[in-house]
C-alpha cells in the first residue's frame, strides 16, 4: 500500500510522517508520534481509553484513520497541562490524585479527556450529569464513586476560581479550549 504524508498538530507542535492510509490515529500517536499516554483497550470504541481531543472535540482514536487527522489539532492527555504555570498538573488531575479516582491508571487517559469539555462549561452539573458524562468510558477498578467524587471537586474549585476574580494568576488555573 502505499504511503500517504501526513501532518497532524500534537499537542500544540506540528508532527509529519509518512504513514499508510489505514493506520489508526491510536496507533499514530502511539507509534509514530512516541506518546504512549493514549491507551489502546478494546480497539472498538467501547472502552474510552484512546479518547484524544480533535479540534477540541473528545474523540475515539481507535475509530479515526489518522490520514482523517490531517491537518487538525490533535491533543492527548500529554497535552492537558500545556498552557499551565509549570507544567503543573491540572485541577482535574490533581482531583483524581486526592480523591483516589485511579487505580491501575489505564483508563485514567480517556476519562481526564471525555471530562475536559465539561470542565468547560459554565453550568451546576449534578451527580447525574457527571455520571452520563463518564458513560462512555469504562474502568474496571475503581467503581466509578471516586471519579465521579473527582470531577465534583474539580468543578468546586473551578467555581472558586472564577469567583474569585479575573486575575491572570486565577485564570490560568482554569481549563482550556484549544
Amino acid at each position: 500500500m502505499e504511503k500517504r504524508e501526513v501532518e497532524i498538530e500534537l499537542n500544540g507542535c506540528p508532527y509529519r510522517a509518512r504513514i499508510e492510509p489505514r493506520l489508526l490515529l491510536s496507533d499514530f500517536i502511539r507509534h509514530e508520534a512516541r506518546l504512549t499516554g493514549t491507551h489502546v483497550g478494546c480497539e472498538h470504541g467501547v472502552c474510552g481509553a484512546c479518547t484524544v481531543e480533535i479540534d477540541g472535540t473528545p474523540m475515539r482514536s481507535c475509530l479515526v484513520l489518522a490520514v482523517q487527522a490531517r491537518n487538525r489539532q490533535v491533543r492527548t492527555v500529554e497535552g492537558l497541562t500545556d498552557g499551565w504555570p509549570d507544567h503543573e498538573l491540572t485541577i482535574l488531575q490533581e482531583a483524581f490524585h486526592e480523591k483516589h479516582a485511579l487505580q491501575c491508571g489505564f483508563c485514567t487517559p480517556g476519562f481526564l479527556m471525555s471530562l475536559q469539555p465539561l470542565l468547560l462549561e459554565e453550568r451546576e452539573l449534578s451527580e447525574e450529569d457527571i455520571q452520563v458524562a463518564l458513560s462512555g468510558n469504562l474502568c474496571r477498578c475503581t467503581g466509578y464513586r471516586n471519579i465521579v467524587a473527582a470531577v465534583q471537586l474539580a468543578l468546586e474549585r473551578i467555581r472558586e476560581v472564577r469567583n474569585t476574580g479575573s486575575s491572570q494568576e486565577n485564570a490560568e488555573k482554569l481549563p482550556q479550549r484549544r
